[in-house]
């Protein structure tokens, strides 16, 4: 990087890519054959923001990640097995949590309030501590390493792994953001929807940190949906361990714009790969929606236009149906005026000051039938303009589900 000012992607980024950040993964048994659990690990504790689902029902995981980050708002090291939620596991589940926290502190000569913990997978079953006992046993080792493990390692019903990163300059010195993800199924846009860990080697205090992070949460994570579920494990944790050798960012720093787009440019390439890989998903579909009252009326409209199952049933067939997308707009719960509204299904306006207008059908089926679906409303009453992803719906979401046990 050369240029100042310029958020550059980096091609098969990821979130060993910033300075002094390792990971890995290996099979211990909780699932069948794939990789199961994974771990990440900063070489000095870095300052560290979370997020959580809003699930009243709070797996134990979450539980101990959240006390470790409250004891000095640092995290070294990030333990995450698949296969097993550890969610409505009672006291024997956190038990096992606080023992996976123990477990990943020791064998990496950490202090054990320095270790986050994830799960993901089926609710409601124990973890079988001996696998994940030995598993993190081995995570020291060498033949172990590696950000392809850690991403494949921390996937449920994905088709494939999610990883993005950017670099930027921040005082001169070049900083990198970089993520992985997981999520497919039991996604909605109520944070946290999935699992994403982001690292960076920029220094940022802690409370501008997690300041950053929700904000950015609100517009990109919390703006994507699957099937309208919103899981009992989800969490999207950044670790920000310093390692680039700038002045600490603050809202005050000039570069500070910079590195929250930088951070929300990751977020939101994520949150589209988790849309796009929706359980059964064959489109992502991008909703705009502009000239809204405001923008929090903008972002009501896009979720609700994005979160109907008769539009991604729609998209999945390649049915131009607008009265399925205005009546989401109606029943939205926000203020606008039907007579103002305009429709477009990827450059073809189906609905124009509220009422419809001829247009080509094949033009629309076409649109529809893109890899991305593009669907933007205008309110034509104020300046509010938000974007929401999800994915259609299709047959293999039913047999995906119905099937996720056996």
């Amino acid at each position: 990087m050369n240029k100042i000012g310029i958020i550059q992607q980096v091609e098969h980024g990821s979130v060993t890519l910033a300075k002094g950040f390792q990971a890995g993964g290996l099979h211990c048994g909780l699932k069948r054959k794939r990789k199961d659990l994974g771990w990440i690990y900063s070489e000095q504790p870095a300052a560290a923001a979370a997020v959580y689902t809003t699930n009243a029902y709070q797996a134990a995981p979450l539980i101990v990640t959240r006390e470790s980050i409250a004891v000095e708002q640092k995290i070294q090291g990030v333990v995450v097995n698949s296969g097993n939620a550890n969610a409505c596991t009672g006291q024997p589940g956190l038990a096992d949590a606080y023992e996976m926290r123990r477990l990943m502190a020791d064998q990496w000569g950490i202090e054990e309030h320095l270790v986050a913990v994830a799960s993901t997978g089926v609710i409601g079953e124990r973890l079988p501590m001996e696998k994940v006992r030995a598993g993190i046993a081995q995570s020291t080792r060498h033949e172990y390493q590696g950000v392809e493990r850690f991403e494949e390692a921390i996937l449920t019903t994905d088709t494939r792994t999610k990883h993005f990163a950017v670099q930027l300059e921040v005082d001169g010195q070049v900083i990198t953001i970089g993520g992985a993800a997981k999520g497919s199924g039991m996604i909605h846009p109520n944070m946290a929807t999935m699992l994403a860990f982001i690292t960076t080697d920029a220094c940022v205090e802690q409370p501008f940190l997690l300041e950053a992070l929700r904000e950015v949460t609100d517009q990109t994570f919390n703006m994507i949906t699957v099937d309208g579920d919103t899981s009992t494990n989800d969490m999207v944790l950044v670790l920000a361990n310093g390692k680039a050798n700038h002045q600490p960012l603050t809202p005050a720093h000039p570069d500070w714009e910079m590195f929250k787009n930088g951070l929300a440019m990751v977020c939101r390439e994520l949150a589209k790969q988790i849309a796009r890989d929706g359980e059964g998903a064959t489109r992502l579909i991008e909703v705009t929606v502009k000239g809204a009252p405001s923008e929090q009326a903008a972002r009501g409209i896009a979720k609700a236009i994005i979160g109907s199952n008769l539009v991604k049933t729609a998209v999945y067939g390649k049915d131009p149906n607008w009265g399925r997308i205005v009546c989401a707009i109606g029943y939205s719960g926000e203020t606008f005026d039907p007579e103002q509204v305009q429709v477009k299904i990827g450059p073809v306006t189906v609905v124009d000051q509220g009422l419809p207008v001829p247009f080509k059908e094949e033009d629309a089926q076409a649109a529809l039938g893109e890899e991305t679906v593009t669907i933007e409303v205008n309110l034509n009453m104020g300046e509010g303009t938000a974007t929401a992803w999800g994915c259609d719906l299709t047959y293999d979401y039913i047999k995906i589900n119905a099937l996720y046990r056996t």
